[in-house]
């Protein structure tokens, strides 16, 4: 009975096998065909979402050209702006330097010092006992080239001054942004308590507001007194943000971060190229102090230049070849940057 038992759980056991590999034989079909059914699906939602991450880049994409042909079209007609604005400001006119000075100086006052200047330096070299056309040459330089060239130097002064202070008056102005003051208030901030001479310029910015333009015209109306390239990348900034969007704290903090590198930059070249100057220095120099020497020892070898012809034209050669030397030095050892 045990045996047979065991017969009976054989053949069901047989039976069982063989009904399953039926029913797998049946059904194999079928769940490979729901096997690639689930495969397509999983890839056609992958290829949905790639699309929809397609679809969504080249939105962006899209949006940045608009933003950057918004940005070109701004730079553009900027540009155009400041064409014009800098025939204005390219005016060398009198008037135009003497208000770069910062000095509150007219015209006609200027020109009254001029030729008060010039006929005392003339009675002077009378009274010293020059000649008369040696009296009216040095009254002439005195009353228009020394003048002129004490503007130059204050305007240069005042620049170099405007340029140390300005990235400072930025960073200022990034924190006052930062902290949620309007740029209005940032610029008149800057106008009541920063220093000279970015105090007058930023107070010129903000009274013309008071007469009706707008924040980025008087940044560009700051070029007539400051003809400063930073001045000019400062105004694009403004009018830029004013016009497309954006951060302007974070535009203003990089605009100081290369103000600052380019002042290094300056320094650098100025100390690289001081070797050079003071070469040019001394290489100048030398004929004068050759001469001034050989006229202590020998008077008589020296005072034919000034009383012979060909001696004056020995030494009208000699200044223009010198100063073609100095110019050329001069182009060699200066650098723009």
């Amino acid at each position: 009975m045990f045996g047979m038992d065991i017969n009976v759980v054989a053949i069901i056991a047989l039976v069982a096998v063989a009904a399953g590999a039926l029913c797998y034989a049946f059904l194999f079909s079928r769940m490979e065909v729901e096997k690639k059914a689930d495969a397509r699906l999983s890839r056609v939602k992958m290829a949905e979402g790639d699309l929809d991450r397609m679809k969504s880049a080249r939105d962006r994409v899209q949006e940045l050209s608009k933003r950057r042909k918004s940005v070109q079209d701004s730079l553009k007609e900027l540009e155009k702006k400041q064409a014009e604005k800098n025939k204005k400001i390219g005016d060398r006119s009198l008037k135009s330097r003497l208000a770069q000075t910062g000095l509150s100086l007219t015209p006609g006052r200027f020109y009254m010092l001029c030729a008060a200047l010039g006929l005392f330096i003339f009675l002077v070299a009378l009274i010293a006992g020059l000649s008369m056309l040696t009296s009216l040459g040095g009254a002439f330089v005195a009353s228009l080239g020394l003048p002129r060239w004490i503007i130059g130097f204050l305007i240069k002064r005042r620049q170099n001054k405007f340029l140390v202070e300005f990235p400072n008056s930025l960073d200022v102005m990034v924190r006052s942004i930062k902290s949620g003051l309007p740029l209005n208030d940032a610029l008149r901030l800057i106008a009541a308590d920063g220093q000279e001479p970015v105090k007058t310029e930023f107070r010129r910015v903000v009274e013309s507001q008071q007469v009706g333009l707008s924040i980025p015209e008087g940044c560009f109306r700051m070029m007539q007194t400051m003809p400063l390239s930073e001045v000019n990348f400062f105004a694009i900034v403004i009018a830029i943000q004013s016009q497309a969007g954006g951060n302007l704290s974070e535009a203003l903090g990089n605009l100081a971060r290369v103000l600052r590198e380019r002042k290094k930059m300056k320094a650098k070249v100025s100390a690289l190229s001081m070797e050079a100057k003071a070469s040019a220095v001394i290489i100048g120099a030398l004929p004068f102090i050759v001469s001034l020497l050989v006229y202590l020892t020998s008077p008589q070898y020296m005072t034919v230049l000034f009383t012979d012809p060909r001696g004056h034209m020995i030494l009208v050669g000699s200044g223009i070849w010198m100063s073609i030397g100095i110019l050329v030095m001069r182009n060699m050892i200066n650098f723009d940057i």
